[in-house]
């Protein structure tokens, strides 16, 4: 049992290679022999392969290598070819959008044509991956809970970068491809209109990270506490109730007097997640659109209090 004391099992799981259920007509075959790694075997399933990519995957991978490659040019164009300064810089280098004078229309390539380009290229590479995760899930006859949880983060990511600048007339409003261009985008964003901390959509998005982050966090702690007794082998627990749930039943109602099933608390965390991405989608897709500062918003509608007034009031130069 002492080898079941740690946070970090030592024990390896590892199975004969299963190259998976039989494939209908229409498919394509799957790639690569299978194949076990001793270091992904202690983290995981040590089998790696085969891989099923598809027509939609094939297709996917090749828009995604063409978007990287055109951000990538770009940023090291930005620093004269030199390799040493875009390695130095390349968390600040960025792929700027099209000015606002150009409205919606097609820009030169160097004034943002280029980030329009990747854009289209990024955005048919994730979708196309969406198809491809909701047929892989019908083929094997699985729900298609991954490919919905995936495309709320899509949805957040089209705001983003397409439904808010189409809404607002402008490729401008968009966010810049760049790590740190990117962080600084947000709080500009934020300082723009007024404080997104009053946005309460914004509230939400954070209470689902933060609670999804916790539920995921209690789950993984409750199945790692009680694995020497079997409880990470969830399917067999729930047919056959033994040892493992019931002390983990037992343990979360002497602790807070309510515990999850082992599939409700998939369902919670599944919940959360989604709507972290959801409910962020929505808090910006109406700053700007139908709210122009969310700090007077929140002052009109009793969520924040009035500036005490410290300074007597400034008569503007031009009335006088």
């Amino acid at each position: 049992m002492a080898e079941y004391q740690s946070i970090f099992t030592q024990v390896q799981v590892r199975s004969p290679a299963h190259a998976g259920v039989p494939l209908g007509r229409g498919h394509w075959q799957r790639q690569g022999i299978p194949r076990f790694s001793h270091f992904l075997g202690r983290i995981g399933d040590a089998q790696i392969g085969p891989i099923y990519l598809g027509v939609t995957g094939v297709l996917s991978i090749v828009c995604g290598v063409v978007a990287i490659e055109i951000i990538g040019l770009n940023m090291w164009a930005s620093v004269n070819w030199d390799p040493v300064q875009f390695v130095r810089q390349l968390f600040w280098l960025a792929l700027e959008p099209p000015p606002a004078k150009y409205g919606l229309s097609i820009p030169p390539l160097n004034e943002g044509g280029w980030w329009l380009l990747a854009g289209f290229f990024l955005t048919a590479s994730i979708i196309l991956w969406w198809i491809r995760t909701y047929r892989r899930a019908r083929a094997l006859g699985m729900g298609t809970h991954v490919a919905w949880a995936f495309a709320s983060a899509i949805w957040l990511y089209l705001v983003l970068g397409f439904i808010r600048p189409v809404l607002m007339g402008s490729w401008s409003e968009a966010v810049p491809f760049g790590i740190f261009p990117h962080l600084d985008w947000t709080a500009a964003f934020s300082i723009r209109y007024g404080n997104l901390f009053y946005n309460p959509f914004h509230a939400l998005s954070i209470v689902f990270l933060y609670g999804s982050t916790l539920l995921f966090a209690m789950h993984g702690a409750t199945i790692l506490a009680v694995s020497r007794f079997g409880g990470d082998r969830e399917v067999e627990q729930i047919l056959d109730r033994g040892t493992a749930s019931e002390r983990a039943a037992l343990f979360w109602r002497w602790t807070m007097g309510f515990n999850a099933s082992m599939e409700s608390i998939h369902r919670w965390a599944w919940w959360f997640a989604v709507l972290c991405t959801l409910t962020g989608g929505i808090g910006i897709l109406l700053t700007g659109t139908v709210v122009d500062n969310w700090y007077l918003w929140a002052v009109k509608h009793g969520v924040a209090p009035h500036y005490p007034a410290v300074f007597p009031p400034v008569v503007d130069p031009a009335l006088q």
